[in-house]
């Protein structure tokens, strides 16, 4: 069995309500980078242990490329859960009914409203990173988490529901840095819950929402 090689998705989004063109077409250069040095670090990894043992004196260099293999890896993968849960043309805001998502979080944070007042809080935190809704597959709980680069922070055996770039990269020729307030409500506007709905591990077995 050989060393997997990821090659870049294609997303078809275009024509989002408050993000442009422009800035999905630099995010997804972005995103390519990551799948091209994910590559690369596996292949250099490769050769470190084609004999099935790590050198001593090649430990130090050994170690720095399974680090960043972390952090490109991670920002590989969230990224294809952002874009995945962006709805091509525009989403339609807030869930409405009774949606597994809807329910999901007013069990867990009493009502949608708090839910999302959470997130969003996250969303606004300094520095750069990603807000990330989880659930607990255990019992089907849903958090908030902040993840800060792209490896640190996530939640060892959570199921990723609904991830939020909130590095500049995702905003800043649309946004000023200070505006991001204004990315964050349109990436609210721009939401596949269908997606979302289908990420719901409890819901696995359970119509989906469109």
């Amino acid at each position: 069995m050989g060393m997997t090689t990821y090659k870049p998705r294609d997303f078809n989004l275009s024509n989002l309500k408050g993000i442009s063109d422009e800035t999905l077409e630099m995010h997804f250069k972005l995103y390519e980078g990551y799948v091209k040095e994910t590559n690369k670090l596996n292949e250099k990894i490769a050769e470190f242990i084609k004999d099935a043992k790590v050198d001593q004196d090649e430990f130090a260099d050994y170690s720095e490329l399974k680090r960043r293999l972390g952090f490109e890896y991670n920002g590989m993968v969230l990224h294809e859960y952002y874009f995945d849960n962006l709805k091509n043309g525009g989403g339609i805001g807030d869930p409405t009914g009774k949606t597994g998502f809807r329910k999901a979080a007013e069990e867990s944070f009493g009502s949608y409203d708090i839910w999302k007042a959470d997130f969003i809080g996250i969303g606004k935190m300094r520095g750069v990173g990603w807000a990330i809704c989880y659930e607990n597959p255990a019992n089907g709980q849903l958090s908030n988490h902040w993840i800060s680069l792209h490896e640190t922070g996530n939640v060892a055996g959570f199921n990723p529901v609904l991830v939020m770039d909130v590095w500049e990269h995702a905003f800043i020729l649309d946004y000023k840095p200070a505006d991001r307030p204004k990315y964050i409500e349109a990436f609210f506007s721009n939401i596949d819950w269908g997606t979302v709905e289908r990420r719901l591990h409890r819901l696995m077995a359970q119509p989906i929402a469109a």
